[in-house]
């Protein structure tokens, strides 16, 4: 699933979600299926928040593709579990890819010019993995 636009001011998950919808996928992450009340009730412990807000968006993410959404329980019992599509991690990956080929594809020499600049803060395992990954590259181009 590919986010559509991208908050290049924002943070973390505010990068690719609005604050409310990183909030309810960070809750909905750290569980195993949660009701739109369930996620209130989360939420409620930080900032007062309507069921009505909860349940828009959370439905929008469903819509979105983000989330599944499964009816459990029978007459007044039944209830709506939302759950993500895909873990933390996996969508992570997916949108900084996705992302990250589109700006090399876009800027080319601009955008690695600046990904290598940033490496002056990066972890050492990371320029680590760097290292590796051009090293395989060029054995790969010699054969």
């Amino acid at each position: 699933m590919q986010i559509k636009r991208m908050n290049v001011d924002g943070e973390g998950l505010n990068r690719f979600f609005g604050p409310l919808e990183a909030k309810i996928m960070d809750i909905l992450w750290l569980s195993e299926g949660l009701s739109c009340k369930e996620v209130q009730t989360i939420l409620n412990q930080e900032t007062p928040i309507t069921i009505n807000t909860v349940m828009t968006v959370m439905n929008r993410l469903h819509e979105k593709g983000h989330l599944t959404r499964a009816t459990v329980g029978t007459g007044r019992a039944r209830v709506a579990k939302f759950s993500p599509l895909q873990s933390k991690e996996h969508f992570l990956e997916e949108q900084t890819r996705t992302v990250s080929q589109g700006l090399i594809q876009d800027f080319g020499s601009i955008v690695v010019n600046h990904m290598i600049d940033a490496l002056d803060d990066a972890d050492p395992e990371v320029i680590s993995k760097l290292e590796r990954k051009l090293n395989e590259m060029k054995s790969r181009k010699k054969s």
